[in-house]
């Protein structure tokens, strides 16, 4: 009995790690065309399915960042249109709150920058308030240039850092 025993626990063992590869463990971009296990809290059951109200479900299926012009605020048809997926995202999940961050390309001084990030992160929070999601669970933040997503003194990399980001709380 007991060998039967230890026989069984052991195909269960070889099937466990038969059934796990590195297509199934989630990844998120260095920022240099590289991918690293990700860091957020949600956990993939599958390749593409994350835990439901998971920062890895919004930024998989919506995004979780939206973009802006030199040294604007106010969003365009583009960040209006992710807005408004981040807010009916938010209406599927009424228990998730979150912290909108807002974020600046390195020109500029680190004053500027951060009163620029705090326009952004307002401008997107006061549109999803006014898509019916409630002030108190939306958070702001702003990081001005001190976060970059991409490194790099050209248009292109300045691009990407004027952003905000919706973070999952």
């Amino acid at each position: 009995m007991q060998r039967r025993l230890v026989a069984a626990f052991s195909g269960l063992l070889l099937l466990t790690a038969c059934g796990t590869s590195q297509e199934t463990q989630p990844t998120t971009s260095t920022g240099a065309g590289m991918t690293a296990p990700s860091q957020s809290r949600g956990t993939s059951t599958a390749v593409g399915q994350y835990r439901p109200g998971s920062q890895e479900e919004l930024a998989q299926t919506i995004g979780d960042r939206l973009f802006f012009g030199t040294d604007q605020h106010n969003l365009d048809s583009e960040g209006r249109a992710r807005a408004e997926a981040w807010a009916g995202w938010l209406r599927k999940y009424p228990n998730v709150s979150a912290t909108i961050e807002g974020h600046a390309d390195e020109r500029g001084t680190r004053e500027y920058n951060l009163a620029l990030g705090e326009r952004r992160a307002n401008s997107i929070r006061d549109y999803l308030s006014a898509q019916g999601i409630p002030s108190g669970r939306l958070r702001t933040i702003s990081y001005g240039k001190e976060r970059p997503a991409v490194l790099g003194s050209s248009e292109q990399a300045w691009s990407q850092n004027r952003r905000g980001v919706l973070t999952v709380n």
